[in-house]
């Protein structure tokens, strides 16, 4: 199991987050190299799917930035959008920077503090970034590149924070699943179009609640709307057994 919050039974009913169980060996091998990096027992950095930082996430991160950024000069798809709690880390940072100067499009949902000046002339005019402030508190973390087509979903414990990059052990795992990459999607998809308790960063670094038409009013905000339909999921499930 490759999750992004914590076994902390307190949290648990505060937090919204999410995780993968799998038996994917190249998967499951990795974490065990993993643990081993752990206990001193390995030196691994070359992870067959995993990213681990500190040894080798903040290069597979920068690497996917570089690829969106080569795919819009080609005339391709290039979209990223990532959820976090906070972003921070200077590198990373300027590879968004770059990328929006490249042309792509980048969505930022960051329920904290953001080092990161969105919609800036000349620098950032193709980034958004909102935080979700609702019931729960958001923790999840959610990446995802458009890679050309091919598309690139990831979760895990990792903010895009020095801290988390480079002074601490952190793993992002990749979902392939076509089923799971498709709720990944309607996650993305659900946050990015809230208007009950979401917030938009502006230039200037201070936060503005997102504005709704009288059509949106009654929309349902995203942690009622994943409640309801989870809720929904397991109705169907308990049935069919």
């Amino acid at each position: 199991h490759i999750g992004t919050g914590n076994y902390n039974a307190r949290t648990a009913t505060l937090y919204t987050d999410v995780g993968l169980f799998t038996a994917n060996p190249a998967i499951t091998d990795d974490a065990i190299e993993l643990f081993h990096y752990l206990t001193g027992r390995s030196l691994k950095r070359d992870y067959r799917k995993l990213l681990v930082a500190p040894v080798n996430m903040r290069e597979k991160f920068m690497i996917r930035i570089r690829r969106e950024i080569e795919n819009a000069r080609a005339g391709k798809v290039a979209l990223i959008q990532a959820k976090m709690n906070q972003l921070q880390d200077p590198k990373i940072i300027q590879g968004l920077y770059d990328a929006s100067k490249a042309g792509v499009k980048v969505d930022l949902i960051v329920r904290g503090f953001c080092c990161l000046r969105p919609q800036v002339k000349g620098l950032s005019e193709n980034i958004r970034v909102f935080s979700i402030l609702g019931r729960f508190l958001e923790h999840s973390r959610i990446y995802y590149f458009a890679n050309g087509g091919a598309e690139d979903y990831l979760i895990g414990s990792a903010d895009w924070m020095n801290r988390n990059l480079d002074y601490r052990v952190e793993a992002i795992v990749p979902i392939e699943d076509p089923t799971l990459r498709a709720s990944m999607r309607q996650w993305l998809d659900t946050a990015l179009e809230d208007r009950g308790h979401a917030w938009e960063l502006q230039p200037d670094g201070q936060w503005r609640r997102r504005e709704q038409t009288e059509r949106e009013i009654q929309r349902l905000d995203t942690q009622d709307y994943l409640m309801l339909r989870y809720a929904n999921a397991a109705k169907k499930s308990r049935r069919g057994r």
